[in-house]
């Protein structure tokens, strides 16, 4: 069941909310629309807006903290300086940047793709933007003054609990405005086997977000009460990291990474000029990866599954297959889904006449980073490797957090058109995908080597045999080319958007695409089509390039 709004006073509201700060001629007036807006891609700007600040935060705390490792025998900062500064980078990585950089394209992009005049629940979801933001700024101000995981400041731990509560009621706002917007306000003739692929994506990131994050919330209530009274039950702020770093950590932060992937799975078809053929398997590939939410239900995936399977005996075999069997459903099957979408793409790229663009690079590069990422989390759980407890488990978050943030980077690329009316510079975005891959690497895969070398997750100080210096200054460089490459691809989305009689049109469909969003204008107006479209196939735009009508069709359904 579809239900679409074509209410003329609904209607009537969105068009004085995107034209009231052009009528009024004020800059107030114009900032008071922004911050007011029901128009789902004002708010998915927003949220896509500050992300991208807080990835720039973020990704230069890496070079502090790069800095700060290059010499693991003496610090620059005190010792209290450098644990909140470990805990600022993971909450950036994932609460600051990844996480609502994929939602807020989402809110920006899904009901276009659904053929909607609007995102369910818009209001809502602008109070989610707000609680997000309200909670990320709590969370910093209490890392500044002495807060968070074994804080000597008891308020101030509180204030990072409340501040991580408020984002996450926030993120689940959203995720339930984005579920009911797929479930229930699609075109007509859009079945949920015609869905747009990142509309998928998008719906089973939310469904994931609606189980895992209220956990989340129990958790840090249940905290909040021992910190105010004995602190005897959950350790105090030292055991804050123990209840609550599920969040953060593998995998559970494959879930946040599915957005990235339904970008890199709509671009292929639309790069190589075919329809995706097994579109089945490409929806059964993102939701595999999604099984990665009931591990933060259970919590069971993070501290409890060492897997002792690797020795060839039948000792304790109970135990092994205990452990095995979360083992393999939390680690083996997100990765088992992510090399599905990938050869699924692969066997769309066969035959086709491929366009390559940045936005396609970075997707595909992002979904690459976030393969190898998974990969590692596959390993990290094996106790005779040894990595439990090294910086092994931070590269693989940081794989998957700059993986995910370049496949939505790609997202941002292929929809300026419909989210500002411009189109990058290829020949500036393509060099930025490869400064981007470079730099993910960089700032990853030199932590896999040294996790083998048992250096210390979270410690500034360490000692190990090997290039211990080498390895952590090619991670400073890695941050350091992050940054550059996000503020290059804002400064090339800001150029696209830029207003102007010279500004040479892109027309509604440049990239010549499949899905029903591309019909609209560029940029799209405020209740995105004047008529609701039918549509007759998942690819809609490819087949009216071809011809094929209700007439043509003889369907008309």
């Amino acid at each position: 069941m579809t239900t679409i709004e074509t209410s003329p006073d609904a209607l009537g509201a969105e068009r004085t909310d995107t034209t009231s700060d052009v009528a009024s001629g004020s800059f107030l007036a114009g900032l008071a629309a922004w911050a007011t807006s029901s128009d789902h891609k004002r708010i998915g700007r927003l949220f896509i807006g500050a992300s991208l600040l807080g990835l720039v935060a973020t990704a230069a705390v890496g070079v502090v903290l790069g800095i700060e490792r290059v010499d693991g025998g003496q610090l620059v900062f005190d010792a209290a300086a450098v644990r909140l500064l470990f805990q600022a980078h993971v909450v950036g990585l994932v609460f600051g940047s990844m996480l609502p950089l994929g939602l807020g394209l989402a809110v920006a992009v899904v009901p276009l793709q659904l053929g909607a005049r609007s995102l369910a629940f818009p209001r809502l979801t602008l109070a989610g933007f707000y609680a997000w933001l309200l909670g990320l700024v709590g969370v910093i101000v209490a890392l500044a003054n002495d807060g968070g995981v074994g804080g000597a400041d008891s308020d101030m731990v509180v204030l990072f609990l409340l501040g991580h509560a408020l984002m996450a009621l926030g993120l689940l706002a959203v995720a339930g405005a984005l579920a009911t917007s797929v479930l229930t306000t699609r075109a007509p003739g859009m079945t949920m086997r015609r869905v747009p692929f990142f509309t998928w994506s998008a719906l089973v990131t939310a469904i994931g977000l609606l189980l895992a994050l209220p956990v989340l919330v129990g958790a840090i209530i249940l905290l909040v009460v021992d910190l105010q009274y004995s602190q005897a039950t959950f350790g105090g702020s030292g055991g804050v990291g123990d209840w609550i770093g599920w969040t953060f950590a593998a995998p559970t932060v494959f879930l946040f990474a599915i957005p990235a992937l339904g970008v890199f799975a709509e671009l292929v078809p639309v790069t190589f000029r075919r329809a995706q053929p097994g579109r089945g398997f490409v929806y059964a590939g993102l939701a595999l990866v999604g099984v990665a939410s009931f591990a933060a239900v259970t919590q069971q995936a993070i501290f409890n599954v060492p897997w002792e399977g690797s020795g060839l005996n039948l000792d304790g075999f109970g135990t092994k297959l205990a452990d095995l069997v979360p083992y393999a459903i939390f680690h083996l099957l997100p990765l088992l889904g992510i090399l599905l979408v990938l050869a699924l793409g692969a066997f769309c790229a066969l035959g086709g006449k491929p366009r390559i663009t940045g936005a396609f690079l970075f997707s595909f590069f992002g979904l690459g980073m976030v393969l190898v990422g998974v990969a590692g989390a596959a390993l990290y759980p094996i106790q005779d490797l040894g990595l439990q407890g090294t910086v092994f488990a931070e590269a693989v978050v940081v794989y998957v957090s700059y993986g995910s943030v370049l496949g939505i980077l790609g997202g941002l690329l292929f929809w300026a058109p419909k989210l500002w009316g411009g189109r990058v510079a290829e020949m500036a975005a393509i060099p930025l995908a490869l400064v981007g891959v470079l730099a993910t690497v960089l700032a990853s895969f030199p932590y896999y080597i040294a996790g083998f070398a048992d250096q210390p997750a979270g410690s500034a100080v360490f000692s190990y045999s090997g290039p211990e210096s080498l390895w952590n200054v090619l991670v400073l460089v890695g941050h350091g080319l992050m940054l550059i490459t996000v503020v290059g691809t804002v400064a090339l989305l800001l150029a696209s958007a830029r207003g102007g009689d010279d500004r040479e049109p892109v027309g509604d469909d440049p990239w010549e695409a499949h899905t029903i969003e591309w019909s609209a204008p560029s940029p799209a107006p405020g209740n995105n089509f004047a008529e609701v479209p039918s549509i007759l196939s998942a690819e809609p735009m490819l087949d009216l390039r071809e011809g094929i009508t209700p007439e043509t069709d003889g369907s008309s359904s």
